[in-house]
């Protein structure tokens, strides 16, 4: 079965760093395009940054120059490197896996709360 299980959430304080995980199973990970998600109560799920199969990255405008998206293949993880972290970054941080080989589909993970004390 497809599993996809984010970890590394937690409290932090404003200006202060964390990093987040998306472990893969059940999926051929090296051909899905990978991103991250965020919905603060009240919100929109945004999307917040991706790395394609192939490596290519981009990053909402909120969170350009202080978030770095990167892959493991060989592990099939997927991190989120963030820092500078504000009261606005504060949500739950989605792990989504969008495949690229037939039959194209995608798939979400559970979710992991990101809160952050100023």
């Amino acid at each position: 079965q497809v599993k996809l299980v984010e970890s590394g959430g937690g409290l932090v304080q404003a200006g202060g760093s964390l990093r987040l995980s998306c472990a893969a199973s059940g999926i051929n990970f090296g051909y899905n395009d990978m991103h991250w998600y965020r919905q603060a109560p009240g919100k929109q799920r945004e999307l917040v940054a991706t790395i394609t199969w192939d490596g290519n990255t981009n990053y909402a405008d909120s969170v350009k120059g202080r978030f770095t998206i990167s892959r493991d293949n060989a592990k099939t993880k997927m991190y989120l490197q963030m820092n500078s972290l504000k009261a606005e970054d504060e949500a739950v941080d989605y792990c989504h896996a969008e495949r690229r080989e037939w039959p194209i589909r995608d798939y979400w993970g559970q979710g992991t709360q990101v809160t952050v004390s100023s």
